[in-house]
């Protein structure tokens, strides 16, 4: 075999090896049955935030740890531990997606990806 047959070879080895890394790595869309039935995986959870519950933030004892709790799309209420700081504009958003694993009763995200309400309306600005 020549040299750049031997090269080719290895390149298109390591590519698959990339890719097969890469799938296994991957996040789904779950609720929080789904992630309490498979603790070990990691998920993105849809929901919108209870607002009846309290926020827990304070930033002197702890910057990187925010508690809410959150309604998946099926209708479930669970408590979500983000190790992050909190969002601006946290209460206005109209749909949360947390990334992160369950823990026990709590669902623990290292992030999380807001929808804000939209600042047009009918193609009008909002004042």
């Amino acid at each position: 075999m020549k040299k750049i047959h031997i090269v080719g070879i290895i390149v298109i080895a390591v590519a698959i090896g990339v890719i097969i890394t890469s799938l296994k790595n991957t996040t789904t869309y779950a609720d929080f049955n789904e992630a309490m039935a498979n603790p070990d995986k990691e998920f993105h959870v849809v929901g919108k935030l209870d607002k009846e519950e309290p926020l827990i933030y304070d930033p002197k004892i702890n910057p990187d740890e925010f508690i809410f709790t959150l309604i998946d799309n099926k209708g479930m209420e669970k408590k979500v531990v983000l190790h992050k700081s909190k969002p601006q504009d946290f209460e206005r958003s109209e749909q949360i997606v947390i990334i992160g694993k369950m823990q026990g009763e709590e669902f623990h995200a290292n992030d999380i990806l807001m929808k804000c309400p939209s600042k047009y309306n009918d193609g009008k600005p909002q004042m």
